[in-house]
């Protein structure tokens, strides 16, 4: 914790990424971390051991001078050790949890702090994932979900709230902002002050977000006064598509509690995945910061496309718009994940990514590559036909995740996928089909 508080006075996060946490001489010299690719962890005595297993099981509380033993991979890891330190830095969070996928980071929380008979409020869209465990999951467990949509007010969820019936045995709210995949934004002080206002002295309602859109550079929850933030730290924290990963990030009374049911659970990450993690965290700030000056300029070109029905993007909010004051107060940048609507409909959606030459046709997110993809029928195929339509999920709208690459060559692809496209009044060729991909 000393050492911690030191390197926050002169260290900025994306600094502290190439060495917080760890220290050469805990393994003989080597610069990085090593992979502690081991199930278990040998006590120095057995008083030890049992001593080490009080802590893990939350039969006692640390020590002033006493630090947790590694007990057994599923407990903890030093990799995964060193990368939940690092990672409470972007959001100056007091704890973290990792997990072994985005998913098993939301459904362990909300598992652990919702009971039979509880109320979750939620903001939609959601990821389809989410969703799913949200409207089909959790009423299994007896857990009422009910949602509000972006642009409500405190009174719009007041009546929702009262209509649930249930207002009293409201335990969370949950959000995602902005929302996968309209980019809708959430007000969080709104939420923040919603909570309060229906917690009781026996019972303080919790306010969780998800961040992946934005987080861990561009959006910082906690400062607004959310309970819980959490990551698909698949997309922008691992940023290269090849690891499966979550993250849940608050105070530490909280993530013990997270921590715990996460070793029961058996979701948390393994020592190879937190190794990765804590490779990419050393560029995330690099890469984000050029996703999102691609993404811009890509947003900004679409805009202006005739064949281009509309463009959902934080970036390209207007004065006018409600939620522009929103993006002014939660988010330090638009990000890098642009949505838009073709003109026509699911024949048009397909065709424009089935033309896609350099940008590969996947789900997924925020890696160093450019990914397109078909919500409607992808990621929220699950999600109800008549939910979907309520949100503004059409079959016309196509997600793009912006990567790394020049942006002119990510403009030149879309173009050339774009001149495929027939749209009644539109021709089906342009320059770009002549040109080629620039070196």
């Amino acid at each position: 914790m000393k050492e911690r508080r030191e390197y926050y006075k002169n260290l900025k996060p994306e600094s502290l990424m190439m060495s917080f946490g760890y220290k050469p001489e805990w393994s003989e010299g080597s610069v990085k971390s090593p992979i502690f690719q081991t199930s278990t962890f040998a006590f120095t005595s057995a008083e030890e051991g049992k001593a080490h297993f009080e802590l893990a099981y939350g039969k006692r509380e640390l020590g002033p001078s006493e630090e947790p033993g590694l007990v057994y991979t599923r407990i903890n890891n030093p990799d995964l050790e060193i990368l939940e330190d690092r990672l409470c830095l972007w959001d100056g969070a007091e704890a973290c949890a990792v997990f072994a996928s985005g998913m098993a980071a939301i459904a362990t929380t909300l598992m652990e702090f919702l009971e039979p008979g509880d109320l979750v409020l939620f903001s939609e869209p959601l990821y389809g994932g989410t969703d799913h465990v949200l409207r089909h999951f959790l009423p299994k467990m007896g857990v009422t979900a009910v949602s509000f949509m972006p642009g409500h007010t405190t009174e719009d969820i007041r009546r929702i709230l009262r209509k649930s019936g249930k207002e009293k045995e409201l335990a969370m709210i949950y959000i995602e902002s902005p929302a996968n995949p309209t980019n809708d934004l959430i007000d969080i002080g709104m939420c923040v002050k919603l909570a309060r206002e229906f917690s009781r002295p026996d019972r303080h309602v919790l306010t969780a977000m998800d961040n992946t859109f934005l987080g861990p550079v561009f959006s910082h929850p906690l400062q607004f006064g959310i309970d819980l933030v959490l990551y698909s730290a698949t997309k922008y924290i691992g940023g290269h598509s090849d690891v499966i990963a979550g993250a849940c990030l608050g105070s530490t009374a909280l993530i013990s509690r997270v921590r715990k049911l996460r070793s029961f659970l058996g979701t948390m990450a393994g020592a190879h995945t937190g190794w990765l993690l804590m490779r990419s965290l050393e560029t995330l700030k690099p890469r984000m910061t050029l996703q999102n000056e691609n993404a811009q300029k890509i947003a900004a070109w679409l805009s202006g496309h005739p064949k281009v029905a509309k463009v959902y993007y934080p970036g390209l909010l207007k004065e006018s718009d409600p939620q522009y004051r929103i993006f002014k107060e939660q988010c330090l940048a638009p990000g890098a994940m642009i949505s838009f609507d073709v003109f026509g409909g699911e024949r048009e959606a397909f065709r424009l990514l089935n033309s896609l030459k350099m940008i590969k046709l996947a789900v997924s997110l925020g890696s160093t590559e450019s990914l397109a993809e078909h919500p409607y029928s992808m990621t929220h195929c699950g999600v109800d036909d008549a939910v979907k339509k309520e949100i503004g999920i059409t079959d016309k709208m196509i997600r793009l995740s912006v990567g790394i690459e020049a942006a002119e060559d990510i403009i030149w692809d879309l173009e050339q996928a774009l001149a495929r496209v027939e749209t009644p009044g539109s021709t089906t060729i342009s320059r770009a089909e002549t040109e080629p991909l620039t070196a």
